[in-house]
């Protein structure tokens, strides 16, 4: 079962005794993902329908598998409900259960669970060949959370615009999720930034989404990026102390670069990336990844941990240090 045919099921049939929410491939997807928002967002459904808000305290309880152990979840399972018809159990981190071992007591469960509880277990990475899944399958219910195609991504924006009251044109929308990607996450705060940016207007247009996520910081790191696929030494410099004017650390900088580098590789490499990039993100980096090619981009990654390493462990100058390496990385590619 997916997510949303779970989120449409609740209060029309009588609840499982257990759910495990988990990753799934999405069509034409080449590995499993998982939004974790999706999960959330079918658990606070559920807890809004089974539990009274006034007996939250007795009814509900939520626990983190990789804090507590599972015996104390068991037992809180266990336990009868008290002025309530039953109670309501979360567990987050549940990919923990994976190891047989961590969840020898909560498998014994899953396998007679309490009538009178509904568990909800949340997993961002799921092996179906372990006996935690297999149990799962077999007594209780699989809800699947893969992450959206963009296609869908927009569906969404467009529901959460109407949901905080005003109305979004395609392009507006399209634009969102070019910037965003496809994580709701990131389209949520998205959304939120552009609803703000808008005020008493009713409609976003894609004019906008421009406006209200443009980030004066930002145009900065793509300056840097650009300077350093260009092989511009003095505009990397240039771009990179502006950076530091906006009040930008060392340590977060060299992070940023870090960043850059990672998805010039995922650009470059998008087969063996084992992460997702935003094609907006992809778009900016492509110059860099076709300047450095995944060889070059490995050596990058070495410099910069060689300039982390020098600027916490001697008295180098930080701030020097920095500009070293964004002059190393922006120099021209020597051809053979």
């Amino acid at each position: 079962m997916n997510v949303q045919e779970f989120t449409r099921s609740i209060g029309k049939n009588p609840p499982p005794p257990f759910v495990l929410f988990c990753p799934a491939k999405a069509p034409r997807a080449r590995e499993a993902t998982f939004e974790p928002l999706l999960a959330e967002q079918a658990v606070e459904r559920a807890v809004q329908q089974y539990v009274d808000p006034s007996l939250k305290d007795l009814a509900y309880a939520a626990f983190y598998a990789d804090e507590t152990k599972a015996a104390e979840i068991v037992l809180e399972a266990q336990t009868l409900p008290f002025l309530a018809e039953r109670r309501v159990i979360l567990v987050r981190n549940a990919e923990k259960f994976n190891t047989e071992s961590e969840a020898k007591p909560l498998l014994s469960y899953l396998e007679s669970p309490s009538e009178s509880t509904l568990l909800l277990m949340i997993a961002s990475q799921i092996d179906k060949r372990l006996k935690f899944y297999k149990t799962c399958e077999k007594h209780g219910v699989i809800v699947e959370c893969p992450e959206l195609s963009p296609v869908e991504a927009g569906q969404w924006v467009t529901a959460e615009v109407q949901n905080r009251g005003k109305s979004i044109a395609p392009g507006a929308v399209q634009e969102i999720v070019r910037r965003a990607g496809t994580h709701l996450g990131d389209l949520n705060n998205a959304v939120g930034v552009v609803v703000m940016f808008v005020g008493e207007n009713a409609k976003i247009n894609e004019t906008d989404v421009v406006a209200a996520c443009a980030d004066v910081a930002e145009e900065e790191v793509w300056a840097l990026t650009d300077a350093i696929a260009k092989s511009e030494p003095n505009k990397a410099l240039v771009a990179l102390r502006k950076l530091t004017d906006l009040g930008r650390h060392e340590d977060e900088l060299i992070g940023t670069i870090n960043w850059l580098l990672r998805s010039a590789y995922m650009t470059a490499r998008p087969k063996a990336a084992p992460e997702t990039i935003s094609s907006f993100v992809a778009n900016k980096v492509r110059p860099l990844a076709e300047k450095l090619g995944v060889g070059k981009l490995v050596k990058a990654f070495s410099l910069c941990t060689d300039a982390q390493f020098m600027m916490r462990t001697t008295g180098v100058d930080r701030a020097l240090a920095l500009e070293l390496l964004v002059v190393k990385l922006a120099m021209p590619i020597r051809r053979a």
